[in-house]
């Protein structure tokens, strides 16, 4: 749990595609999450394993309660307004959970690739992105 008794997203933050991902969705969620690359905030969960937190993200509810990959990014996204929709689907409609889980496996194995392709159509929409992974 974090001090401030919101979610925990925790994330990899020597991941460029993660760190995009993690900006897009703070400006969603604005101060409803809190976020926390695993580099600095593992040691505080240790029944969680480094694999884990380099494999998925992870949200640690206010309860403590802990997700992971699909269903915790859009736990995380059901706190921006209008985007709740998505965990609901998650948990109620057949199948969907197993496609969401399967996409984001898909996609965090092969984050390099995903990264470009964000880069590309972020740089066409006019969103900056620097040489240090920091996007605008």
């Amino acid at each position: 749990m974090n001090a401030s008794n919101r979610p925990l997203l925790i994330y990899d933050g020597d991941c460029a595609f993660c760190v995009c991902s993690i900006a897009r969705l703070r400006k969603l969620t604005g101060n409803a999450i809190a976020y926390r690359p695993y580099q600095e905030a593992a040691d505080g969960f240790p029944g969680i394993s480094i694999e884990e937190f380099r494999r998925a993200v992870q949200l640690i509810g206010s309860d403590g309660k802990v997700s992971s990959g699909a269903e915790a990014s859009l736990l995380a996204l059901a706190a921006a307004p209008r985007h709740g929709i998505w965990i609901k689907l998650y948990r109620s409609l057949p199948g969907f959970a197993w496609c969401a889980e399967s996409v984001y496996a898909f996609v965090s194995t092969h984050r390099d690739a995903f990264y470009r392709i964000s880069v590309a159509l972020l740089r066409v929409s006019g969103v900056f992105i620097d040489r240090d992974r920091r996007c605008g």
